[in-house]
């Protein structure tokens, strides 16, 4: 079992950043390919970004030259750091992990932009 606590989101106007954190519980976090996705009101989840146990990482379109995932394997922790923030990336933020064959996720922290 692996348990996902996200930090860091919350009120910030538009052009303005943020940073997100996500610690893992488990010893082999190393091993985990850790992702951020995000989901807006009436709308489905999205992939915002995802960083291999090597440290590759992919984007949407959307995010790319804003956003960046990054991961520190000796404190368990996945990061998105975000900036120029619009209101269309205002969103519930999901931290999740792909761990042994299996998907866990956070419980979600909330991103809003003021325009």
């Amino acid at each position: 079992q692996v348990q996902l606590v996200e930090s860091g989101g919350g009120l910030v106007q538009a052009g303005g950043s943020l940073r997100l954190s996500c610690a893992a519980s488990g010893s082999f976090f190393s091993t985990y390919r850790m992702a951020w996705y995000r989901q807006a009101p009436g709308k489905q989840r999205e992939l915002v970004a995802a960083i291999t146990p090597g440290g590759s990482t992919n984007y949407a379109d959307s995010m790319k030259g804003r956003f960046t995932i990054s991961r520190d394997d000796a404190k368990n922790t996945v990061y998105l750091g975000m900036n120029s923030l619009k209101p269309d990336d205002t969103a519930v933020y999901y931290c999740n992990a792909e761990a042994m064959g299996r998907a866990y996720w956070g419980q979600g922290t909330q991103v809003t932009v003021s325009s």
